[in-house]
């Protein structure tokens, strides 16, 4: 079976998934539950295709997570206000925001209003605040455009790893939003509970201590490994145990 894709959790009683294809069209969601395991041997990647309408359409090209005809590019990610498509349609009501991810990096992002709760969650934020509505999505890029000549506007996975097993700066995150005006804070916990930074690796098996955001945090010989959901994207996976040899956390010491 292909890793075609992936869910992140974006509500409280939601799992994250890997969405895996047989090669007979289907899609299975394998939920991403806290204490369950993971036994997958990675073998070989190429590109995941695509899905439709529920079904799977598979490509052999060897380009990873997908090639040229199967990769999506969204414009108004990089929308400054000046709306790159022939014509605007983001005419739906927007909401900017400022995210926080531990412990002090702070992303300023738009979203639509209705699905702010969700992109936060999707992004794996620990805090945020609603800063304004606006009526559509050129004026929202706009301020968020203005705003990210101090703040950044996207955030590395690698940066998000870095801070799994801290908390965010009180202090700094005070600072900020001292100097912006904000409707609404919010804060997350994803049930992670780690003492130690985990390492960074691209596997699938493990015991799943939970996810945050696209990223998905598992245990195995003691130690704690961040794997990068989209990492997995394109390959095939037998049954079986990760059989190269892994990094250990600083955790995996303590005892």
């Amino acid at each position: 079976m292909q890793v075609v894709g992936y869910e992140t959790a974006s509500a409280p009683d939601e799992e994250a998934a890997l969405l895996l294809a047989e090669g007979d069209g289907g899609v299975e969601r394998r939920p991403l539950a806290p204490g369950e395991e993971l036994a997958y041997r990675l073998e070989s990647r190429h590109c995941a295709g695509t899905i439709h309408d529920g079904g799977h359409v598979p490509c052999e090209n060897a380009a990873a997570p997908h090639c040229d005809a199967h990769a999506s590019t969204w414009v108004c990610a990089r929308c400054t206000g000046t709306c790159l498509k022939d014509e605007m349609d983001c005419y739906e009501e927007h909401a900017v925001y400022l995210a926080a991810f531990a412990p002090d990096i702070f992303k300023i992002g738009v979203t639509r209003s209705w699905r702010l709760d969700t992109r936060l969650r999707e992004q794996g934020a620990d805090r945020a605040a609603h800063l304004r509505t606006v009526s559509n999505g050129r004026i929202a890029r706009e301020i968020e455009a203005e705003l990210a000549g101090n703040l950044t506007d996207r955030v590395r996975v690698p940066d998000k790893i870095a801070g799994l097993h801290r908390s965010v700066d009180d202090g700094a995150w005070r600072a900020v939003l001292d100097e912006l005006d904000h409707q609404e804070t919010f804060s997350f916990d994803y049930g992670l509970d780690l003492s130690v930074r985990p390492v960074a690796e691209t596997i699938a098996s493990g015991t799943i201590r939970g996810a945050k955001g696209r990223v998905l945090v598992l245990e195995s010989g003691g130690s704690e490994y961040a794997v990068d959901l989209r990492d997995l994207v394109g390959y095939e996976l037998e049954p079986g145990n990760v059989e190269r040899e892994l990094q250990s956390s600083l955790g995996a010491f303590g005892e």
